[in-house]
């Protein structure tokens, strides 16, 4: 997160966290995760898939935090971290959260779900960057599996996006299930948001399945901000701590 030519600049990582569990649900690796997350020391994390709670899965099994994920994922390293609960069932629920070393200065989830499908949300950050006029923006994405929801989500990401001030610095991250990849047209053309990848490769990176990446669903797409070395993160130790692999970019502001 150093002052540079650029201006300031910072880490963002993205990752689906598979509630905790790595592929197939077979063992639960949430510190394992934590580790992994912590090792790639970015300013910003975006989670999709975090547990909130769990009531059977808090009493059956091994090394169940006593906390809600996303804060046990935050532990000393990220201050700041919101979370937006999306699906709720008797168990428990999840949804998205994002983790920050800078203050988070206001937060809201907004619902975009489709009617009689997964409940799906939006969660939005004011996060505070230090000698920034402006907050930077942060939103968390998990779209739906349905073309036509997504379509008609990624419409909405676009309303909240073009609701901000003019200027203001704009991440958006997450797992957009776009395997048609047909998000980059409706984001730039919506709300003049550029993928990171797209940029440098000509189309987003592959992240499904982690161990064999063949689909493009993860994206961290910028508005109003300056972007260096987009990475996919390499597979080990990543694969088998989640079915999805993670992005990670530096922003300028």
């Amino acid at each position: 997160m150093p002052q540079n030519a650029q201006g300031f600049s910072l880490k963002v990582l993205t990752i689906n966290t598979h509630k905790g569990f790595a592929a197939f649900n077979r063992r639960f690796i949430l510190p394992e995760l934590r580790d992994a997350v912590r090792a790639t020391a970015a300013d910003i994390v975006f989670l999709q898939e975090v547990m909130g709670t769990h009531a059977v899965n808090q009493l059956e099994v091994e090394n169940w935090p006593d906390t809600p994920h996303y804060e046990f994922l935050a532990d000393t390293m990220w201050n700041d971290f919101a979370y937006g609960r999306n699906a709720v069932y008797p168990e428990g629920h999840h949804g998205n959260a994002i983790l920050s070393r800078f203050p988070i200065v206001a937060f809201e989830n907004r619902d975009i779900s489709v009617e009689g499908t997964e409940k799906r949300g939006l969660l939005h950050c004011q996060v505070q960057i230090p000698d920034q006029a402006e907050p930077l923006h942060a939103i968390c994405v998990h779209l739906g599996l349905r073309d036509a929801h997504r379509h008609a989500q990624l419409n909405l990401l676009c309303d909240l996006v073009n609701g901000l001030p003019k200027g203001a610095p704009v991440v958006v991250a997450g797992d957009f299930n776009d395997w048609q990849q047909k998000a980059n047209a409706i984001l730039k053309k919506g709300a003049a948001m550029e993928e990171v990848f797209s940029g440098k490769n000509g189309r987003p990176a592959r992240t499904f399945p982690a161990r064999f990446p063949l689909l493009r669903l993860d994206r961290i797409y910028v508005r109003n901000a300056g972007i260096s070395h987009p990475q996919t993160i390499p597979l080990r130790p990543w694969s088998h701590l989640s079915d999805h692999a993670p992005l990670a970019v530096e922003i300028h502001l």
